[in-house]
């Protein structure tokens, strides 16, 4: 049995862990962390590519991220569901993975995909840990789950990660998926920005979480609990 996971993206769709946290990943996979990514779809739907390109280019933006584990879970691309029979196969492979923290999409995105794959991805997670749910596996609830909000509007992080020496890393990621973002402005939650690349408007956004914590860049995230600060004497971020 291989090790478990210190970090698991379970996204939508090939390249979405690249666009939403890709950066965060890189970083945690520097720092000696195990890390994962769970496609829930092939992305077979999408108007550009194919399952097997975009197959392709997800194994390349792994290699360049350095993640330890990539898998595709083989649901329906455009019609994700989160009933018994899907969160069966997520449980299964959380069983296996069994990460500690669970990074998925926010609760809310312009394709329904994304929204679903929110509530799938907690709801698989917390079933996961039943001793007498019937799927395969031991076992498993991870400790954490995140959800990486980047390119929301008016919503406020938790926290941001620093991902300034991992920016490069996650555009170099990004540029696998030719089929998708190649000569584009914007696609999927990333919204056109006029003549500004897509690239470009990536990096814009970025820019913008990193200036919250005064970094160059970073990636947001958002977690439903509180999360716990050491003291007051090492806390971080200038205020002036």
């Amino acid at each position: 049995m291989a090790d478990p996971l210190d970090v698991l993206a379970i996204m939508a769709h090939p390249d979405d862990a690249e666009l939403l946290c890709g950066g965060a990943l890189a970083r945690s996979a520097d720092h000696g962390e195990r890390v994962g990514i769970l496609d829930l779809t092939a992305g077979e739907a999408g108007t550009h590519g194919s399952a097997e390109r975009r197959s392709r280019e997800a194994e390349a933006a792994a290699s360049v991220l350095g993640v330890a584990v990539r898998r595709n879970a083989g649901l329906t691309d455009a019609g994700l569901r989160n009933d018994a029979e899907t969160r069966r196969t997520v449980i299964e492979l959380v069983r296996e993975l069994r990460p500690r923290v669970v990074v998925t999409h926010w609760s809310e995105g312009r394709h329904p995909d994304h929204r679903i794959a929110a509530e799938l991805a907690f709801d698989a997670c917390f079933l996961s840990g039943l001793t007498n749910y019937d799927a395969k596996g031991k076992p498993h609830r991870p400790f954490k789950m995140v959800r990486a909000m980047a390119y929301r509007e008016g919503v406020s992080p938790s926290f941001v990660i620093d991902v300034t020496e991992h920016m490069d890393r996650k555009i170099r990621a990004l540029e696998c998926y030719a089929s998708q973002f190649e000569g584009k402005t914007g696609m999927g939650e990333v919204y056109a920005g006029g003549k500004r690349p897509f690239y470009d408007q990536v990096r814009t956004w970025c820019a913008a979480y990193g200036s919250l914590i005064r970094v160059g860049y970073g990636e947001p995230f958002q977690t439903r609990e509180t999360v716990e600060a050491g003291t007051l004497g090492s806390l971080p971020v200038s205020s002036f």
